[in-house]
């Protein structure tokens, strides 16, 4: 009976080894990879990148197809740890295309704003503030410079202005 017990045992213990070894030698699947990718990402969805949203963005990166560079509102830190994750070298912020984006803030014109919310509700880092029917303003250091804001307002009341 006791050698029954010792051999079902050991082949437990010898299958929870080999799994566990498997588990660390073998690459991580690739959602999984994805949704690290993801999970370094902002979050703003804004589309600065060249992809619709950062789901589609860390699909691309973790694929390989898309260079780890190119997320502004992400910037430097963002770069240096997807570098990490993924083993790349550190890239500097890809900023041909979106040279004024990366230092570009929304501002609102306080005197034309009808309160609307359009803005509000677009932003995706929630960088509006306001009250309906009521003026809206920009939080500086939250905005992103993405632009969302822009078409839903209705009295063309939002500018972007270069921060130096």
């Amino acid at each position: 009976m006791w050698l029954a017990v010792a051999t079902i045992t050991a082949i437990a213990l010898t299958a929870g080894l080999l799994l566990s070894y498997a588990n660390s030698r073998l690459p991580a699947k690739a959602d999984e990879l994805v949704d690290r990718v993801n999970g370094l990402l902002p979050q703003t969805q804004c589309g600065q990148c060249g992809f619709p949203g950062c789901r589609p963005y860390a699909v691309a990166i973790a694929a390989g197809k898309a260079n780890i560079n190119l997320c502004p509102p992400g910037g430097d830190d963002t770069i240096r740890r997807l570098a990490s994750l993924l083993g790349r070298d550190v890239m500097e912020l890809e900023d041909a295309a979106n040279t004024d984006m990366v230092n570009s803030v929304a501002v609102i014109d306080e005197s034309v704003c009808i309160g609307c919310m359009h803005c509000r509700n677009a932003c995706p880092v929630d960088a509006i503030i306001g009250a309906q029917h009521l003026m809206h303003t920009v939080i500086a250091s939250e905005c992103t410079g993405c632009e969302l804001c822009l078409p839903p307002c209705p009295v063309d009341c939002i500018s972007l202005e270069i921060v130096r």
